[in-house]
């Protein structure tokens, strides 16, 4: 058995019940790194501490054994990012497809619709309510 064969072994026996790395640690791994970069170029030495920190932090998080609050804190981490992340791509999509359609809110239920250019003032009946109002494209 080789020396690397040996380490990988001994590096799975220390990481069983651990938690390991995971979005939120991986984030703050990224953030480290950018940190600390900041910190380089500008000489400002709270940036490399900070960027120190946030390494801490995360081997902190991946040698946890305390599996139901690391994940329960990544479970906080990807809701919150989920719903950024949901509306930056809608925004983009709104953006690519604002020559063809236009967009509008529902006056009861406040659901984005939308309704092709070029069609004039016209009925529209709000899928989720059943409201109907008039719009103009």
């Amino acid at each position: 058995m080789s020396f690397l064969q040996r380490l990988k072994e001994r590096l799975a026996i220390f990481m069983q019940g651990r938690h390991g790395p995971d979005n939120l640690g991986m984030f703050t791994l990224l953030s480290g790194l950018v940190t600390s970069i900041l910190g380089s170029f500008t000489g400002i030495g709270l940036f490399s501490l900070v960027g120190f920190a946030l390494y801490v932090t995360t081997v902190f998080r991946m040698l946890s054994r305390n599996n139901t609050k690391r994940i329960e804190e990544n479970r906080k981490y990807i809701d919150l990012t989920s719903n950024w992340k949901l509306k930056s791509s809608q925004f983009i999509k709104r953006m690519k497809n604002s020559k063809d359609y236009k967009y509008f809110k529902c006056p009861n239920c406040k659901v984005l619709l939308r309704m092709k250019r070029g069609s004039g003032e016209r009925d529209i009946t709000c899928v989720r309510c059943g409201h109907q109002f008039k719009q103009k494209s």
